[in-house]
């Protein structure tokens, strides 16, 4: 029986660089993957969407030729080579970890892992047994299915099947405006495709800051998208040629025909078929329980990533991946503070957050202040043609600290690490304000939101 002193289970993001982590730590480490390495973040979810956002970007830009002093005849797009493209690009990528693998000397098995004892992991596909005194379970999640209305890979589809399209349906209902749905309707939408979101709760991007909600509303309706918020899908009919729907908003009824429907209502762990409860690793709601440095209820086995249910983001399985393998060492670091941890959406307009809303903090019994800056005072959104949007900045009234930076408009998901920065480090208003940006650039509304909470802004 091959041993080894660390085997993760799960080869995502997380699965990945926890393996690197340890070996880097100086242990024997295997990595079980039952299908390819990078799992769903890089071969189906985070890598090939942002390929095809940026396809349907130069779309939108080609179509604005006139206003950037040029104009074509014909111009057509082929989306099957944007898919193309998407595809080759995941596949640099998971070269990129599997060259990764064999520089820090990790043993890749491949198929499904599952306890057979505490110790012990058995391969399902192959009946080989590893032995491990330390397991990292980073098995990732999966889809929740609308209920009454099974995924069946033609009409009704998860975000996988629709990353295999090689042609944008030309009319299509998807159920959830999360940053899935939204990034998903700003990539047909642009490749002309008929595009309603359907929204159970009031606004679309429904955990950001309710001004951002109400600002990316407006701006996707702007760009042809359909939102019906707090409403349901009361059914579904799958017919020869696409699916009747029945969308309940209140009192009133709305039935529409579409070719395709796209259910992206957030995801549920893999935790089955792992044999935890078998050993002992306590659950809740398929969710594995966990400390702040990622162990279990059984002290040797560790859990990261989406399968604990805490952040469904590829960075927070990263950072939990480096924290359980360097617990693992006995080099326990720092543990993580989720509502400081950046998200991001990656549809027309971006939108990124870090930190507590408006709300939030009001709740939490804080004295609010919060300012904008928005972007038709910035210099360099002007001059890119864009200046829609904002930045928003909420702070503590009394102590003047950072509590929540806010952002929609134009490629703003570039610009979120600082202020995340900045608030690890629990920094104040007037020490963003007094650190200088550079000009031109998006990044000074930051400061400008900054300088108006002092009470100075200059250019608004």
């Amino acid at each position: 029986m091959n041993k080894f002193d660390c085997v993760v289970i799960g080869g995502g993001p997380g699965g990945y660089t926890a393996a690197v982590r340890a070996s880097q730590l100086g242990m024997k480490t295997a990595l079980i993957e039952k299908e390819s390495l990078g799992g769903t973040c890089l071969n189906w979810g985070c890598i090939p969407t942002k390929a095809l956002l940026r396809n349907a970007e130069v779309i939108h830009l080609l179509k604005q030729g006139r206003t950037y002093g040029f104009n074509f005849e014909n111009l057509s797009f082929d989306y099957g080579a944007a898919h193309k493209r998407s595809r080759s690009v995941v596949a640099r990528q998971t070269k990129r970890v599997s060259f990764l693998m064999k520089k820090n000397g990790i043993e890749i098995f491949t198929g499904s892992g599952r306890f057979k004892d505490g110790n012990t992991i058995e391969i399902e596909s192959s009946g080989e047994k590893l032995q491990a005194k330390h397991v990292i379970v980073a098995t990732g999640s999966k889809p929740r299915q609308l209920p009454g209305a099974a995924y069946d890979g033609d009409k009704i589809i998860n975000f996988r099947r629709a990353l295999e399209l090689k042609k944008v349906p030309a009319s299509t209902l998807i159920v959830g405006a999360g940053p899935i749905g939204m990034e998903f309707a700003t990539i047909w939408r642009r490749y002309g495709s008929d595009v309603t979101v359907v929204e159970l709760l009031d606004h679309a991007l429904p955990l950001e800051d309710a001004s951002v909600s109400l600002e990316a509303e407006k701006q996707f309706k702007r760009n042809g998208i359909k939102l019906h918020t707090g409403s349901l899908v009361k059914s579904l009919d799958p017919t020869e040629s696409g699916v009747d729907i029945t969308i309940e908003s209140g009192a009133t009824q709305e039935n529409l025909s579409v070719n395709t429907v796209l259910v992206a209502i957030g995801f549920m762990a893999n935790s089955d078929n792992l044999g935890l409860n078998t050993i002992g690793v306590k659950t809740t709601n398929g969710n594995v329980d966990i400390d702040d440095h990622m162990h279990t209820s059984l002290p040797h086995v560790y859990a990261i990533g989406d399968v604990t249910g805490k952040m469904c983001l590829a960075h927070v399985a990263s950072a939990q991946a480096v924290i359980a393998a360097e617990a693992i060492a006995g080099k326990p670091s720092a543990s993580l503070v989720y509502s400081d941890i950046p998200r991001c959406t990656y549809s027309s307009p971006e939108v990124a957050s870090v930190g507590l809303t408006e709300n939030q903090a009001s709740e939490r019994g804080i004295e609010v202040i919060s300012a904008q800056c928005p972007f038709v005072a910035n210099g360099k959104a002007i001059a890119s043609g864009d200046n829609s949007g904002f930045i928003k900045i909420v702070a503590d009234g009394k102590s003047k600290k950072i509590l929540g930076v806010h952002l929609i408009g134009e490629h703003v998901t570039e610009l979120v690490a600082g202020p995340t920065g900045m608030l690890s480090l629990e920094a104040t208003i007037e020490q963003l304000g007094n650190t200088v940006h550079p000009h031109p650039t998006l990044s000074e509304a930051l400061m400008e939101a900054a300088h108006a909470l002092c009470g100075h802004a200059i250019h608004i």
